[in-house]
């Protein structure tokens, strides 16, 4: 039976499919408080969460001298690696993305996280077969930047009308926009609901069970 609207289905990771953003957010704080710089508010950190990280935290920490940034990059991994195996994926991801699998969905991450990144929390998490393809923000350009999803549906040899890209904030919905793929929002990750309607996705799940059965209906 041929599929409603999509073949293609690309997940955001950190805020979509692992319940990370309060960490990272935590991790951007210490790493700026380490060096006795500007501690930047909750909002601000959770912003930039999406982006590569060296821009994520240029974007936090503004007007910063360049050679401190990656002193800010070091003090950053250093917390976040001590916390990232704690880290779990939201309820329902597992059962979604085999469900999802099972039909016969192509299954693809586009994420800020680094290669090395990505792949500890893959293999942590015993997600790495379940995806046909991945792309990190150190191996193209970073979001709202369309090529990961390009690169994506290239490499899958998959339409990028009949794709969606799922996402918790702008820069993941901004990037599907970029790429002329369907934007899909969740809300419960780094970015306010409002925010991310202002950019009119397909739709706004508030769950993964929510995500899971839209995908269901409509994919």
């Amino acid at each position: 039976m041929a599929r409603k609207s999509f073949d293609l289905i690309v997940f955001d990771w950190d805020g979509t499919l692992m319940d990370s953003t309060a960490t990272i957010v935590k991790c951007i704080q210490a790493a700026a408080k380490d060096l006795g710089l500007l501690v930047p508010d909750r909002k601000a950190a959770s912003h930039v969460i999406g982006l590569g990280l060296a821009e994520a935290l240029q974007m936090a920490l503004p007007g910063l001298e360049a050679h401190l940034y990656p002193r800010v990059v070091e003090r950053y991994r250093y917390h976040y690696l001590a916390q990232d195996q704690d880290l779990t994926l939201f309820d329902g991801v597992r059962e979604m993305l085999a469900d999802l699998s099972q039909q016969g969905y192509f299954l693809a991450v586009a994420t800020g996280k680094s290669r090395v990144g990505l792949n500890r929390a893959l293999h942590a998490t015993n997600l790495l077969s379940v995806f046909d393809a991945t792309r990190c923000a150190d191996e193209t350009f970073s979001k709202p930047h369309p090529a990961m999803l390009q690169e994506l549906t290239r490499e899958l040899g998959q339409d990028l009308k009949r794709t969606v890209m799922i996402g918790d904030t702008t820069h993941d919905l901004q990037m599907a926009i970029n790429a002329g793929a369907t934007p899909l929002a969740v809300d419960y990750g780094a970015h306010p609901i409002i925010e991310l309607n202002a950019l009119q996705p397909v739709f706004t799940a508030s769950s993964v069970v929510q995500l899971h059965a839209w995908l269901n209906d409509n994919g």
